[in-house]
């Protein structure tokens, strides 16, 4: 399979093209991964931009993003595949009807019709450009780690009634983490590791201005000072990259051409996402006559 990205500065901007703004460490890491074939690992905070690093891939490569969204007591049934059993019984009961033979019925209802594909089955047998993600991988239990890590290896799955099935193409798959457990090390060997952190002044600007085209130089670092400065606080949850673009549009929308002790008092609630933070936030930024 041809390689998706010409070389580092390639993979920048073309994912700049499609407004995701991956600095060199960023892009290095696809870059690699693409030519040797390996997964990344992504972690870090959430809301860093992690899932949509994949999404970005997907658009600047015009692949397919194919998605497991992982979650405690995630099986094999939900991530690969599983047979429908419902069909399966409507087929068994019309075919008493004809009396036909168990093995004849057999042979059909363990087919290809009756199959319903996962996330992780739909990527091996793709045969168009993918993208998997899979999301939130510290999320499940070790079985299900384990089986991701077979899948990952081998590309391929062997499914009984059916056979093995072997991926004809290697997909871009990216794994993301919020860090809630460590994941086991044969995982971790068999990927490449890329951590994000919340940008710094600059680049979070850049974002702003990007995803935010009418607002204007001045406005973009304000915000992105700002949400630094909030970010520093001792708080549940730090304002993610999505919400301080959702705060900047929210500028806008008010009419703002400057940020204000006031408007930061009654926006606080755009950025952060628990009253506590809020109040803590409030008692930091906004002067105690501007509260309200």
């Amino acid at each position: 399979m041809a390689s998706r990205f010409a070389s580092v500065p390639d993979a920048v901007d073309r994912l700049r093209a499609v407004d995701y703004l991956a600095d060199t460490n960023i892009a290095g890491v696809v870059f690699l991964a693409d030519r040797l074939e390996k997964p990344v690992l992504v972690e870090g905070p959430a809301g860093v931009g992690k899932t949509e690093l994949a999404k970005a891939l997907a658009r600047s490569t015009d692949a397919r993003l194919i998605r497991l969204q992982c979650y405690e007591g995630l099986d094999e049934a939900r991530a690969l595949y599983e047979w429908n059993y419902k069909k399966q019984l409507l087929r068994i009961q019309a075919d008493r009807e004809h009396e036909t033979s168990w093995a004849d019925v057999e042979a059909d209802i363990f087919s290809e019709p009756f199959l319903l594909t996962r996330p992780l089955l739909e990527a091996i047998r793709a045969t168009e450009p993918v993208v998997l993600l899979i999301d939130e991988v510290d999320r499940v239990e070790i079985e299900t780690e384990a089986l991701l890590l077979e899948v990952l290896s081998d590309f391929q799955v062997s499914i009984p009634e059916l056979g093995t099935i072997v991926g004809t193409q290697r997909p871009l798959v990216i794994l993301t983490s919020n860090n809630t457990r460590e994941l086991s090390e044969a995982l971790k060997r068999r990927c490449l590791y890329l951590h994000i952190d919340y940008p710094d002044l600059e680049r979070e600007k850049d974002i702003v201005r990007v995803r935010v085209p009418e607002i204007d130089d001045e406005l973009a670092e304000q915000v992105a000072r700002v949400v630094r400065s909030i970010r520093e606080l001792e708080l549940k949850k730090a304002p993610s990259i999505s919400e301080t673009i959702d705060w900047a549009r929210t500028l806008l929308f008010l009419g703002a051409s400057e940020i204000s002790p006031e408007i930061i008092g009654d926006t606080l609630h755009v950025l952060l996402k628990y009253q506590s933070d809020i109040a803590k936030a409030r008692k930091e930024l906004v002067p105690a006559g501007d509260a309200t």
